[in-house]
């Protein structure tokens, strides 16, 4: 059975380009939410309507959450291999006497 971060690894390129687009814009979309619930809490919390600010406080925690957990998803870089360093062999050491 084959896990998720596998099955991510073995994907095309393009598979993995989709991925990371929609984990980048859920992102924005999430921290987009929270300034604008930050801004609703303050403007409440002025107007002495605390009830407000502690729903805005709850669901703006609940989406950072969100955004944490989804920042597992995220595939890993490609690497590319680049030019090999020379190895020696233990045949090449010089012999010591």
């Amino acid at each position: 059975m084959s896990n998720f971060r596998r099955s991510q690894n073995e994907a095309h390129p393009n598979k993995t380009n989709t991925i990371l687009t929609g984990i980048i814009l859920l992102q924005i979309l999430f921290v987009s939410m929270q300034i604008w619930l930050l801004f609703g809490a303050l403007n409440n919390a002025l107007e002495e309507n605390f009830g407000f600010a502690l729903t805005t406080f709850i669901g703006s925690l609940i989406m950072a959450i969100a955004s944490i957990w989804l920042l597992r998803y995220l595939p890993e870089p490609i690497r590319k291999d680049g030019p090999k360093k020379p190895q020696v062999s233990p045949s090449n050491q010089p012999k010591n006497y």
